[in-house]
């Protein structure tokens, strides 16, 4: 006999969930994870954000979700935050920044930047988060990287270098964390409609081609990227770690955007 109920493997009900980076795709993973019945907390940088988020829950649940400001760049005020929050059964990381510039033409200002919150952000907010899940032998990470962690193009090398530094570190920690019951896995969009991509989105025929690269031929909307975190983090995902879920729309089965004739 199973040991898993069909009918709520998917829920989420009684678990703390912690969201970091609450704007854009950040939010809607949170109104995600609270769908499915979890208590979750919102952490931004930007007060006003992780609060906005919050308060959009409210129609959820009746528990108590909470708004926190952390500055992921600050691995004390990490710290802090960890240990207020207490047991943490669900942790997702979204933050992230892209400077679109040829790697001969990036200063080392830019480069410490893009690393600084898309690659030692992520080690730092593991390294506060999962000794607790260790503890308890239990708890589920999920990483949003990118396609880029696969394929890249001019002007994405260093975003693309830290997108694939992420995707290593998951690897590395299912390994080294899988023996205490703690899970970690990454998702990685392709395209979406966020404000990281306005400047692409701003050019017609620049946005038209990322749209026509992907199989679906479309843009990615931020709600997109929720059903692969929500599984990830639910019991149905249960023997899924260090993975990386391509959520893009079909762009990195694709070779090129030419599409032949046939017939």
């Amino acid at each position: 006999m199973t040991s898993l109920d069909y009918a709520t493997m998917f829920r989420l009900d009684g678990r703390h969930a912690v969201v970091v980076g609450c704007g854009g795709i950040g939010g809607e993973i949170a109104a995600g994870l609270a769908a499915q019945g979890a208590r979750v907390s919102c952490l931004d940088k930007d007060p006003a954000t992780a609060e906005a988020v919050r308060d959009g829950l409210a129609d959820h649940q009746t528990r108590a979700h909470a708004a926190y400001p952390v500055d992921v760049l600050d691995p004390a005020s990490v710290g802090r935050v960890a240990e207020d929050l207490g047991d943490v059964d669900v942790l997702v990381l979204t933050a992230a920044t892209n400077v679109r510039k040829r790697v001969l033409d990036y200063s080392a200002e830019e480069f410490d930047r893009v690393v600084g919150l898309n690659l030692r952000a992520t080690f730092d907010v593991v390294r506060a988060f999962a000794p607790r899940m260790v503890e308890r032998g239990s708890g589920s990470i999920v990483a949003l990287t990118s396609i880029r962690a696969v394929v890249v193009e001019p002007g994405q090398g260093v975003y693309a270098a830290t997108k694939a530094g992420v995707t290593q570190l998951v690897k590395t920690l299912s390994a080294e964390l899988g023996p205490s019951g703690v899970r970690i896995n990454a998702v990685a969009p392709g395209v979406v409609e966020t404000p990281l991509t306005e400047q692409i989105r701003a050019d017609e025929a620049w946005g038209r081609a990322y749209a026509e690269k992907s199989a679906l031929g479309r843009w990615a909307r931020p709600e997109e990227m929720v059903g692969a975190v929500c599984w990830l983090a639910s019991d149905a995902a249960s023997f899924v770690t260090g993975s990386q879920v391509m959520v893009d729309g079909g762009w990195t089965a694709i070779d090129g955007r030419f599409t032949p004739p046939f017939g």
